[in-house]
Order: C-alpha cells, then sequence, then structure tokens
C-alpha cells in the first residue's frame, strides 16, 4: 500500500528552505493486550539501538483494562492485594507510580531517538504535555499543567498521564489520554500516586467524543509539536 504523509506536514515543507522533517511511522493498531504492546515497544527500542538510522516510530491504541506500576512504584497506592484479585497488573520500565488503562482510553507510545531532538528529559515530557494540550484547545479547552506534576488537568481533573522510559536516548512508553473510559477502574488505586486531585475524561467535557477523532487530533499535534513527518 502507498504512504501516505499527512497533508498538512507537507505543506510546511513546502516552505522555501524549509529543513526536513524527521520521518515517522504511525501505527494505529485499536485494542491491543498490554504484554503484547509492551514486547513490541522494546523490540522497536532494541532495533533502533543497533541502528540509529531507523525511522521514528509512534504506536496509537487502546488496551484491555490493566494496571501498570513504574519500576520505582511502591505497591502503596493499590487499594488491593495483587495475590488476591484478577486484575492484570504489571511493573514496568517507565517512571512514576501506578496508572489504568482500558478502552476509551488512548495511548500514545512514541519510540524516539532524542539524538535528532534534544537530549533533554524535562524537555521531552514537557513536549509531550504540549502535544495533550493542543488537542484540547481544539475543543475549547484549557488543559493545564501543575508545577511539580507530570500530566494534562482540565478544571482539577487529570485527563492525561504520562510515564516515560529512556534509553541510550531512545524513547519508550508515553500517554494515556482519557477520551471516554470507564473511569470505575481508576477507583481501585490512587492514580499516580496523587491523594488530592481526581481523574476526568473528555467525555465529562465534551459529550459524545468519539476516540477516533481525537486520534486524529493527536496525530496532527503530534506531528507540529515534534516536527515529524508522520507516514502511515
Amino acid at each position: 500500500m502507498k504512504s501516505r504523509t499527512v497533508d498538512f506536514l507537507l505543506q510546511n515543507l513546502s516552505k522555501k528552505n524549509a529543513p526536513l522533517a524527521r520521518h515517522c511511522w504511525l501505527y494505529d493498531r485499536g485494542l491491543v493486550p498490554y504484554s503484547e504492546a509492551w514486547k513490541w515497544q522494546q523490540n522497536l527500542v532494541a532495533e533502533r539501538k543497533k541502528n540509529f538510522e531507523l525511522s521514528d516510530v509512534l504506536l496509537l491504541l487502546e488496551h484491555p483494562p490493566v494496571y501498570t506500576l513504574g519500576q520505582g512504584a511502591t505497591p502503596e497506592f493499590l487499594k488491593f492485594d495483587p495475590a488476591q484479585s484478577d486484575y492484570e497488573l504489571h511493573r514496568v520500565e517507565r517512571g512514576g507510580e501506578v496508572t489504568y488503562h482500558c478502552p476509551g482510553q488512548l495511548v500514545g507510545y512514541p519510540i524516539l531517538n532524542l539524538h535528532f531532538y534534544r537530549k533533554d528529559l524535562h524537555w521531552y515530557l514537557r513536549q509531550l504535555e504540549e502535544v495533550i494540550i493542543q488537542v484540547l484547545a481544539g475543543y475549547n479547552l484549557a488543559g493545564v499543567r501543575i508545577s511539580g506534576l507530570t500530566g494534562v488537568w482540565v478544571e482539577g481533573r487529570k485527563v492525561a498521564a504520562i510515564g516515560i522510559k529512556v534509553s541510550r536516548w531512545i524513547t519508550m512508553h508515553g500517554f494515556a489520554l482519557n477520551v471516554c473510559p470507564d473511569l470505575a477502574g481508576f477507583d481501585h488505586i490512587v492514580p499516580c500516586g496523587i491523594l488530592d486531585k481526581p481523574v476526568g475524561s473528555l467525555e465529562q467535557f465534551v459529550p459524545d467524543i468519539k476516540i477516533e477523532q481525537v486520534k486524529r487530533d493527536v496525530i496532527e499535534a503530534f506531528s507540529e509539536v515534534f516536527a515529524v513527518a508522520i507516514t502511515r
């Protein structure tokens, strides 16, 4: 199938003397089990450690219900006993505490080689937040950052969580944007270890919002914020 590059980025590149954008493959895979997506990310990172010239990748997907703990997280923010529960739970390489994934939440896993961007983890986290903030702005929602925390909030509710792993300046894991999920799963944890700030979703502010619609917005914002040419 012939590659289709996002039109709006091609328009930007047509400007005289405009620098060539870095290439980024988009994989839009719908509902994917967490363990499968996790292994996929690990393989993509391993390939890029062997060959720095490989193009970047953006995985966009949803997960069946699953809880994940960051590599340094403690179980104290779980409200259930993992040894006596049927909930799926994984401890992974990313930073941060426990979070929850489920259908209706758009998850993005950028596999970027930061040698071609900026070797600065704080910059990278702020860029991911900026992607979400731009998407929210398209719905007349003011996405805000909170000093000392990572993520994006709307009217005091955390609508996007971010947790990353960077190895040899190649990224994995990423962001989770609550579009229209069943938020009940968050009741079984202290999300991201933050006791005093509730979790929210776009659906609470934009009724009938669809994840496919938001996905298109995320692709456009990601391309603009990171100045990459997205190709399917």
